[in-house]
């Protein structure tokens, strides 16, 4: 069996002194190293020592940037607060300095995606049995002449002829328009053309003859479709600048603009069939090819449908005085509750 290791004194029972061999020599003095604990906290890390010069250094460039930061707030100081003269001032400048668009403008660019062109047409061949009757009622002259023979109705394109030109303008976005009953009256095809170029057949959906105002609706309709903002006429006053939009004599759209000239007029037709109350007098350029256009504010919003220009002349051409229905009376022919 193993013995264990024992382990004894460097000294031998007794006192007695082990002789002395070569490994028993004594070491020479060597200093204990410091501890690792020690001196890592007397020198911090990245520590390093700094020679006077060096420190000079140093301290002249921190005070050299204390002045440049001293000077730069000193120099600029502390921001100021902007003041309403501050802003008045900026807006002047701007007003001094840029073009800005006229009252009318900015009317006309808020209504023009919402203005229509109506166009009416109607068969020749219906124009001939009118005109046939009409000659059939009229008493025979001494030698008459021979009358041409009826063509007979045909579906063709060529067979229509124009027979107004007028304007309307969107108030539902689903392709509801307003015009004048006069521009639609009488039609075989109502056709729409929008400010895209779109065109669109339209039905009559409505009308009160009374206002001379038809409802219109557009089989088909732009994909960005705006409607025109509808506004009341319980605040308008003589003097307020409007501006009316349409097609006079079929060129357009144009803009014409001008002020309310009076409220509450009467109108009766040159023809004295029909007579209309309450209606704006307005002094915007309008003539045939206006009616059935929107009467808008400087916002751009609608107050009353063009229908009627008053020319004592047989010219029926504008002279200064114009009138509209307003568009409460409109709204209300469309089915829309008033304002």
């Amino acid at each position: 069996m193993r013995r264990p290791a024992l382990y004894s004194s460097s000294r031998p029972a007794g006192g007695a002194r082990a002789p002395v061999t070569g490994h028993d020599l004594p070491l020479p003095l060597v200093a204990p190293p410091e501890p690792v604990a020690a001196t890592a906290a007397a020198r911090p890390r990245g520590w390093r020592r700094f020679v006077p010069g060096q420190m000079a250094m140093m301290w002249s460039t921190i005070f050299v940037l204390a002045l440049a930061l001293a000077a730069m707030f000193a120099l600029n100081g502390p921001q100021r607060r902007l003041t309403q003269d501050d802003i008045n001032a900026a807006v002047l400048k701007t007003m001094e300095t840029q073009v800005m668009p006229s009252e009318y403008a900015r009317a006309y660019d808020n209504i023009r995606p919402s203005v229509v062109r109506v166009v009416s047409y109607v068969k020749k061949s219906r124009l001939k049995d009118e005109e046939a009757k009409q000659v059939a009622k009229t008493p025979s002259a001494k030698n008459p002449k021979a009358t041409k023979p009826i063509a007979t109705e045909s579906a063709a394109a060529d067979d229509e002829v124009e027979a107004g030109v007028g304007t309307g303008v969107v108030i539902i976005d689903k392709g509801v328009i307003l015009t004048n009953l006069h521009v639609v009256s009488g039609a075989d095809r109502i056709e729409v053309i929008f400010h895209d170029g779109l065109k669109s057949a339209a039905s009559i959906r409505g009308v009160q003859a009374e206002n001379d105002l038809a409802v219109l609706q557009a089989a088909k309709i732009p994909d960005d479709m705006i409607a025109a903002t509808m506004r009341s006429t319980n605040d308008l006053a003589p003097g307020d600048k409007v501006l009316a939009v349409g097609f006079p004599f079929g060129i357009g759209p144009s803009a014409s603009g001008g002020v309310v000239s009076g409220l509450g007029r009467v109108f009766k037709s040159p023809e004295g069939k029909q007579e209309m109350k309450n209606l704006i007098q307005f002094d915007a350029a309008a003539n045939p090819g206006n009616s059935g256009g929107p009467l808008v504010t400087m916002d751009g919003e609608v107050v009353g449908i063009v229908t009627a220009i008053l020319n004592p002349t047989s010219a029926r051409t504008f002279l200064g005085i114009g009138f509209a229905v307003p568009i409460e009376n409109a709204a209300t022919a469309a089915g829309l509750p008033p304002f």
